[in-house]
């Protein structure tokens, strides 16, 4: 896993576990990772981190058509 580091300004107030839980959703929003990855980043288990999804305005649903016509034909 690879580590990068970022300077926040001092007026900018998030504590670390906000910052990461932030980035991480927003990469599994983004279909980058998946919720076990994301998980790793914030260090949850995939279950906490699939009910704290919310808190950050993230769906664990895909808006994309074409996985809502999969998970019909899939029903």
């Amino acid at each position: 896993m690879r580590i990068i580091q970022l300077n926040i300004p001092d007026n900018v107030d998030l504590k670390d576990y906000d910052f990461s839980m932030m980035v991480a959703a927003k990469l599994y929003e983004d279909a980058k990772l998946s919720s076990g990855e994301a998980a790793q980043i914030v260090g949850l288990s995939k279950r906490a981190f699939i009910e704290m999804l919310g808190k950050y305005r993230v769906s664990i649903f895909s808006s994309s058509i074409s996985d809502l016509h999969s998970d019909i034909a899939n029903a």
